[in-house]
């Protein structure tokens, strides 16, 4: 079998990463998982505000938690809206 096929010519990483910095950007590995980071900014979220369940006695930490969780949703939310609307050069 011939070794010339064009899966085997060589490969154009796909990302903005240089391979010479980054080896593993040739085989995809490099870049950003905005799902994944929203999921995981989603799960922070929900365990914060399960945080406020606690032994504690004081309502400090309450807003503590409860404060950072709206910060978090307040990015989350912003980055759907962003995400929604077009951009103008």
């Amino acid at each position: 079998m011939s070794r010339n096929h064009a899966s085997d010519v060589d490969r154009v990483p796909t990302t903005n990463v240089s391979t010479a910095e980054v080896p593993s950007a040739e085989w995809g590995w490099s870049g950003e998982g905005p799902r994944t980071s929203r999921i995981a900014g989603w799960v922070t979220v929900a365990m914060l505000l399960v945080m406020i369940i606690g032994n504690h006695s004081g309502r400090v930490e309450d807003l503590w938690l409860i404060g950072f969780a709206a910060a978090i949703a307040f990015i989350l939310v912003r980055d759907v809206l962003r995400r929604r609307k077009p951009r103008h050069s």
